[in-house]
């Protein structure tokens, strides 16, 4: 009982879908970090942009924490399940 060609193509999917969205939220992260400097260096004004930009990175962070969270449970749904 191997694993098939389709499975494998849709697992490298799916990692490749989540390494994507790894990279955004570390571009995401990277941006925020350079407009604090910036405002704290008083090089940016506007403070809501920087506020903005914070809070976009604390939303996908909690997303990507509760992806983590799923894929973490439903590997240990499987791993309970009996053969």
């Amino acid at each position: 009982m191997g694993v098939s060609d389709g499975q494998t193509d849709l697992v490298s999917a799916f990692g490749g879908v989540l390494e994507q969205a790894l990279d955004t939220v570390n571009d995401m992260q990277t941006r925020a970090d350079r407009l604090t400097e910036k405002l704290a260096a008083g090089e940016v004004r506007d403070i809501h942009q920087v506020m903005i930009a914070v809070e976009q990175v604390n939303i996908a962070l909690q997303l990507t924490m509760q992806v983590r969270n799923k894929v973490i449970e439903s590997y240990q749904e499987i791993m309970r399940m009996q053969v």
